[in-house]
């Protein structure tokens, strides 16, 4: 959270059994210690991965899951301020298909959670002393989840990973990988950086780092002179970004696409029709 660093990354079908990202998740938790937090929206703050977890000595702060935020009833569990209680809750009946026997059975029939509303949002969280672990500064953390969603957006939009070169799926894995290999090298650069000056990580820029970074290694090679680290680093410190908490986004896309059908055959194919017939009169828009 601190850097923006990639600690792991699970890839799975485009569809079906074993593409959620629940599913994904509970692959690689052994990526989290005990004393680790895990930071997450609504969709993974549910009974079994709680209970995970739990086990593992990792602590979880999670938006409460659309269906129970309905029934949420702050008047029952352990009282610790207005909108603040613990609650017990109860393992499901029913077995989920993706679990075994053996491990549903190994499951704890219940498990102590605080909820807490913060902004109109209700927070689940295993941090369960409100005194050590404040409602302001559960709301604080919270509110740091955005950075998520934009290290997304340098990872596929900077980088350019929304749209992979490869055809083939075992190239495309590589070539995700190497993407997430060259982010995290520039978060490297940025961490450096950021200790030298004395400022945290987040507070650099990411898409400046990767253009110093492009233009760097272009203007180096050209004139044949010696990689200078130091200077690097002072010159990405150099551009900060702005502290914008509780930022909104619309899920659309403000440019639309141009008019034009899908390339959906070899383009030598398609060239040779557009000499017999020459281009559609009229694209729909």
């Amino acid at each position: 959270m601190s850097s923006g660093a990639v600690l792991n990354a699970a890839l799975g079908k485009f569809s079906g059994k074993g593409s959620s990202e629940q599913y994904l998740l509970r692959t690689m938790l052994d990526t989290f210690k005990a004393g680790d937090l895990v930071l997450g929206d609504a969709f993974f703050g549910t009974y079994f991965l709680l209970a995970s977890l739990y086990k593992q000595g990792t602590d979880a702060v999670f938006e409460q899951f659309g269906a129970r935020k309905r029934k949420t009833d702050f008047r029952k569990g352990k009282h610790l301020g207005p909108k603040d209680h613990l609650v017990e809750l109860a393992k499901p009946k029913r077995k989920p298909d993706w679990m075994t026997q053996e491990n549903y059975d190994c499951v704890p029939e219940f498990i102590t959670i605080r909820e807490l509303t913060v902004k109109g949002k209700i927070l689940i969280t295993t941090l369960l002393s409100p005194k050590i672990f404040p409602k302001n500064e559960l709301k604080e953390l919270y509110k740091k989840r955005w950075h998520v969603e934009v290290d997304f957006r340098n990872i596929k939009t900077t980088l350019g990973m929304e749209t992979l070169s490869c055809k083939t799926p075992e190239m495309a894995e590589k070539e995700m990988w190497v993407y997430l290999l060259a982010y995290n090298l520039i978060r490297l650069l940025m961490a450096q950086s950021a200790l030298l000056a004395d400022i945290l990580p987040r507070q650099l820029s990411f898409k400046h780092t990767v253009q110093l970074w492009t233009a760097w290694c272009q203007q180096t090679q050209s004139v044949c002179v010696q990689f200078d680290e130091g200077a690097l680093f002072i010159l990405i410190a150099q551009n900060t970004v702005g502290n914008r908490p509780g930022r909104i986004e619309p899920r659309a896309v403000k440019r639309r696409p141009k008019p034009f059908p899908l390339l959906m055959e070899r383009r030598e194919i398609a060239r040779e029709r557009v000499r017999e017939n020459g281009h559609p009169k009229k694209i729909k828009a």
